[in-house]
């Protein structure tokens, strides 16, 4: 049966609080369609963490000055009072396809990618061999990974030039007193004032003119209390393709100029050696990461040289560098839904302009798909506002010809979590956490001989995150 009738609210299921969802739901409220009053629409978010934000809160590093901004914005959006959010929920477990569909006119999967993209190198499972995007997870407080993580290595190896690279290595780096006055939680704290670690290097496959990563991301690296950062001549390769995206891009001018300078910096005499180190080296590919009785001893790298084009090719030299822990940040990638048709290799819904596509290629009515797990983990806010845009488009265009849901009553899908012993959050609930985060922050005590302002704490234990929102 079309849903042809304008009698009653159009009810549209988001699946993920992060940006993509919140922009989806947003932008959705905010169409000439349904401010015109052409359409009413009733927009619930189900999230699978007690807490809002998605990857913003558990996939940013605590350092970013710009997270709250973020944090700000969505938090807006979800305090207007016209969206449910519904925390503690995990779509295929808690609730089913078949649920939301008849409960809904429209599901949108927004659950972006918070996977590491595989690395396939000789000696990858030893043990010292971590993925980047599970030590963010650690580091942000995410419930679902151990309290603990070893680090026990002097010297490390992070493998990748995005922004996630830098910041796994700026969090290795960086003094853990320099940490106390964002929001990490103490046990992450207490790992990393432990840390032996002197010396931790960022390889690329590419020169500098080639990094994936940001002007202020590579800006932060530099604002590290105590730890040197360290370049190479040798790496310093410049091809016809890096000598025209200088001239064109000014993003590649701003980071080669910066890199360029950090490179004459290094040659000042009186300068006053740091503690720690953080090495930047490009034109390496990994090959080979070595090991000691199961243990990560070493990581083998061939040298590489540009073609002309901006890629590189290998030159038949070998380089090893001792190292005791290696982190693989070569991207993210989605993680597949049930009941959802998944392009495994693309670590995305398969979809035409965000409309899912089934097994036949053909489109699946009513269900859609936006940010990450649309498109995979490229591109940053401003991709992510457009990819919900042209989503919600697509949707508000269907929705006529939408099948129609058995139960589209706002409250029977609170029967039915309640009905399964389901501990849901709510936005009320999240309040409740955020201002208690916010209480540990303020209430904290400092270690002796340090100054910190703190204004929040995360709260990390799953249980105890719903407790307090059900307060």
């Amino acid at each position: 049966m079309a849903n042809s009738s304008v009698a009653r609210p159009f009810r549209v299921a988001i699946i993920g609080s992060g940006p993509a969802g919140v922009y989806a739901a947003d932008i959705l409220t905010k169409s000439q369609e349904v401010t015109g009053g052409e359409v009413q629409v009733r927009i619930d978010i189900f999230e699978s963490q007690p807490a809002p934000y998605g990857l913003i809160r558990y996939g940013v590093a605590p350092d970013h000055p710009r997270i709250k901004g973020i944090v700000n914005a969505l938090h807006k959006v979800l305090d207007r009072g016209d969206i449910r959010f519904f925390g503690n929920v995990t779509y295929g477990r808690d609730v089913a396809l078949a649920d939301l569909r008849s409960f809904y006119d429209a599901v949108i999967f927004a659950t972006g990618a918070t996977k590491d993209a595989e690395l396939n190198i000789p000696g990858i499972e030893l043990e010292g061999s971590y993925g980047g995007a599970d030590f963010v997870s650690w580091y942000d407080g995410h419930p679902d990974v151990p309290r603990e993580w070893p680090l026990e290595a002097k010297e490390v190896a992070v493998i990748g030039n995005g922004n996630v690279a830098l910041d796994v290595a700026r969090v290795l780096s960086k003094h853990a007193d320099d940490l106390l006055s964002t929001e990490i939680p103490e046990n992450v704290y207490a790992c990393l004032k432990s840390s032996p670690v002197t010396d931790v290097h960022i390889f690329g496959r590419r020169g500098p003119a080639q990094v994936k990563f940001t002007p202020l991301e590579l800006r932060e690296l530099s604002q590290s209390r105590d730890v040197d950062i360290v370049l190479y001549d040798d790496d310093f390769d410049f091809d016809e393709a890096s000598d025209a995206a200088v001239k064109s891009n000014n993003q590649v001018k701003i980071m080669v100029n910066t890199l360029t300078n950090w490179l004459a910096e290094e040659h000042d005499p009186n300068r006053v050696a740091a503690s720690r180190r953080l090495h930047l080296h490009f034109l390496h590919t990994p090959l080979e990461i070595t090991g000691t009785d199961g243990h990560v001893s070493g990581i083998r790298f061939e040298r590489n040289e540009l073609d002309g084009t901006g890629n590189a090719r290998g030159t038949g030299e070998f380089i090893d560098y001792p190292v005791q822990a290696v982190y693989r940040a070569v991207g993210y990638l989605g993680s597949e839904l049930p009941e959802v048709h998944f392009d495994a290799r693309r670590g995305i819904i398969p979809n035409d302009g965000g409309r899912v596509l089934g097994v036949d290629g053909t489109q699946v009515p009513g269900l859609y798909a936006t940010g990450w797990i649309k498109r995979g983990p490229i591109g940053l806010i401003g991709s992510t506002k457009g990819d919900a845009l042209e989503t919600i488009g697509c949707l508000l265009e269907d929705r006529l010809s939408l099948p129609v849901p058995e139960h589209p009553g706002e409250g029977e899908i609170l029967e039915l979590l309640e009905s399964r012993g389901i501990e849901f959050t709510t936005w009320e609930g999240w309040n409740k956490l955020d201002a208690h985060e916010k209480h540990l922050g303020a209430s904290y005590e400092p270690k002796p001989g340090i100054e910190v302002n703190r204004e929040r704490i995360k709260v990390v234990e799953r249980e105890q995150m719903v407790n307090i929102s059900k307060k």
